[in-house]
């Protein structure tokens, strides 16, 4: 059987808005811009796809508007979902407001993608080989977040386990945080939810340091590749197989048009690449290269293809 990743990081709908600037609390804007897609870990999900590697898509899918385009995008991606089918309730969406440099700022709205199940879970079976991606909102949600603690400490040996925390990566509880982070293979943070899970006021290695600190500390993690990104400065990574060794990997500039999704694809390369028996110093590379393409674009799902990758840079 071919390696495969199996993504439990919920699929929702973003909806893009494009804004001059942020209004102020009671204020308003006027969009420059629209757009409705798949988004969330549908994100992911294509990134590793579009890089030849088989992914399944474990958790839930609603029945109602945004269930059809999630539904659609999977599919129209080669991308196998797996949950147990809902009779009612649709899938969430996020509101992202994209500002002229590309940040994006997010209300969340959670859908029936909130509420995985065991039963959903039996339908898969990840093997030795294969890697299990999960992120913050989906260790956050009271019913996803009990569910995940539970499944992902039992698989087994050989199973990369990968979490993305995400914003949310303070609104764990303690109990979930502590059952899974044992678990996991690989962790990866942008600069912010570094500094929140670290306390750390730094950047660059300085800033990986402090997170190292931690998950040897109170965390627990042992032996885990880290990995911070830095958006338009690439990413600092350490553990796993790198060992000790520190890996500073710049990123191309480029004109950033939407940041949006720029993480998951950043993520989802990764495991591609992982899963496939690729070195991590070589992942890493492919992975801050393919974030790089994606922020060029509008839209959250905009990884690279394997082709557009294998394109030299300029």
């Amino acid at each position: 059987m071919e390696p495969t990743v199996y993504s439990l990081e919920s699929a929702l709908v973003d909806v893009a808005i494009d804004v001059p600037a942020l209004p102020e609390r009671g204020g308003d804007v006027v969009a420059t811009g629209t757009r409705v897609n798949a988004g969330g870990g549908f994100n992911l999900a294509s990134a590793v796809a579009r890089q030849g590697v088989r992914c399944v898509y474990a958790a839930p899918v609603g029945v109602g508007r945004y269930g059809d385009v999630i539904r659609a995008a999977l599919a129209a991606e080669g991308v196998t979902a797996t949950a147990v089918p809902r009779t009612h309730g649709d899938s969430g969406f996020a509101v992202a407001l994209v500002e002229p440099d590309g940040e994006r700022t997010f209300v969340t709205s959670a859908g029936v993608e909130s509420a995985l199940s065991v039963e959903d879970l039996a339908t898969i079976a990840p093997a030795p080989g294969d890697a299990v991606v999960v992120s913050g909102y989906d260790l956050a949600y009271p019913a996803t977040g009990p569910v995940l603690a539970g499944w992902l400490p039992t698989l087994p040996a050989g199973v990369l386990v990968a979490l993305d925390p995400g914003p949310l990566v303070l609104e764990v509880p303690a109990d979930r945080w502590d059952r899974v982070i044992g678990r996991v293979d690989l962790l990866t943070v942008n600069q912010r939810e570094a500094r929140l899970l670290s306390g750390s006021t730094a950047s660059g290695v300085a800033l990986l340091e402090a997170v190292r600190a931690v998950s040897a500390g109170s965390v627990g993690m042992g032996g885990a590749l880290l990995v911070v990104r830095e958006g338009a400065d690439g990413c600092v990574a350490t553990g796993g197989a790198l060992g000790s060794r520190v890996v500073s990997v710049p990123a191309p500039k480029v004109p950033a048009v939407d940041t949006t999704g720029a993480g998951d694809i950043h993520t989802g390369v990764l495991l591609a690449r992982l899963v496939s028996g690729t070195p991590v110093d070589e992942a890493l590379v492919d992975a801050v290269r393919a974030a790089a393409i994606a922020v060029r674009k509008p839209g959250s799902a905009t990884g690279p293809t394997r082709a557009e990758l294998a394109q030299p840079e300029g």
